[in-house]
């Protein structure tokens, strides 16, 4: 089995640099007009604002269900004392 000489024959130097190159990249010294920054800005606040509401979504409802099992439990405990007077 022959073995590629052209990546290979050479050493390991001209991947690596091949490699680096790929990987980093110089600035684009592009122009992002003010629809696409627009658009961005606001995804970035939509996925932020989802992902808060979502921390909230399962911190919130547990607790609030608890305390609606409590308030209701500490209402069947007095309503027996209530009738008996």
């Amino acid at each position: 089995m022959k073995r590629n000489t052209w990546i290979w024959g050479a050493g390991y130097a001209p991947t690596l640099l091949a490699a680096a190159l790929v990987v980093m990249p110089v600035a684009a010294q592009a122009y992002v007009g003010p629809g696409a920054g627009l658009t961005a800005i606001g995804t970035m606040i939509a996925l932020i604002a989802a992902l808060v509401l979502a921390i909230f979504g399962f911190i919130y409802y547990p607790v609030k269900r608890m305390m609606r099992a409590k308030k209701t439990k500490a209402d069947i405990q007095q309503t027996p004392r209530e009738t008996e007077s």
